[in-house]
C-alpha cells in the first residue's frame, strides 16, 4: 500500500512505486494491461521544483498541450531564472506578448507573490495529506482543484489522485472503456475503483492513450 506522504523527489525522477503500480493495474484491469503494454518504458517524471510545476499548470489551463508548451517557452525566455522574484519583475505587457492572457498574467503574479512572501508551506507538504495540500493551493488566485491535482501528480507524485475535472481523463476513459460514448464523472469514478490505490498511474496511462508524448509540468 503506498504512503500518502512520499519523500520529495529529485528532478526528473520516476516514482519508486511505478513498477508495483503497473503490476497491480495490469492484473486488475484488462484495458490498463493493454495500455501499459503499449506504452513501453516511459513513466511519470517530476521536474523537482514546486514553483515551476504550478506555473506550468497555470499556463496550461484550458489550452492544448502543444499550445501550452509554446507559450511556456516564450514566457520562460523572458526570465533569467524561473524564480518568483524574477516573475514579479516582469512587465505585464511583456507577459501578454508571450501569449499569456490577462487572467493568466494575474494568476502567475499571484502565485509568485505567495511564494515570495512565504505564504505557501513547501517544506510541510511532504507530511500533509492530499486534501490538505489542495486546500492550501486553491487559496491562491488562479489555482483550482484541477491545477492542485496536477501538482499532486507531477510534483509530489502522489499515487492515488483521480482528477475528475480533467477533460483528457474523461475522453480517454470514454475511448478506452465506453467505445467513445460520453462519460460522466460518476462513470469515471466507477471505472477507477479497479485502479485504487494507483489512480495517478492509471490516469497517466489514460493520457498516454490520447497522446503518446509524456507530459511533465
Amino acid at each position: 500500500m503506498p504512503s500518502d506522504a512520499p519523500h520529495a523527489a529529485p528532478a526528473h525522477a520516476t516514482p519508486g512505486y511505478w513498477a508495483e503500480a503497473c503490476k497491480h493495474l495490469m492484473k486488475k484491469d484488462r484495458v490498463m494491461k493493454r495500455l501499459i503494454s503499449q506504452s513501453g518504458d516511459v513513466a511519470l517524471q517530476t521536474r523537482g521544483d514546486a514553483f515551476t510545476t504550478l506555473a506550468r499548470s497555470i499556463v496550461g489551463q484550458q489550452i492544448s498541450v502543444k499550445a501550452a508548451q509554446t507559450v511556456w517557452e516564450r514566457f520562460a525566455a523572458l526570465l533569467r531564472s524561473m524564480q518568483p522574484a524574477s516573475v514579479l519583475g516582469l512587465r505585464a505587457e511583456d507577459m501578454r506578448a508571450a501569449g499569456l492572457s490577462a487572467r493568466k498574467v494575474d494568476y502567475l503574479l499571484a502565485l509568485a507573490l505567495h511564494f515570495e512572501q512565504g505564504r505557501v508551506h513547501v517544506q510541510d507538504w511532504v507530511a500533509m495529506d492530499d486534501e490538505a495540500i489542495i486546500a492550501e493551493l486553491v487559496a491562491i488566485r488562479g489555482i483550482g482543484r484541477w491545477t492542485a491535482e496536477m501538482f499532486l501528480i507531477f510534483h509530489l507524485m502522489r499515487p492515488n489522485v483521480l482528477p475528475l475535472d480533467d477533460v483528457g481523463l474523461l475522453n480517454g476513459i470514454s475511448r478506452s472503456y465506453f467505445s467513445g460514448d460520453p462519460v460522466s464523472r460518476s462513470d469515471a469514478r466507477e471505472v477507477a475503483e479497479a485502479w485504487r490505490p494507483w489512480c495517478s498511474v492509471a490516469t497517466w496511462y489514460i493520457w498516454r492513450s490520447l497522446d503518446p508524448l509524456p507530459v511533465a509540468y
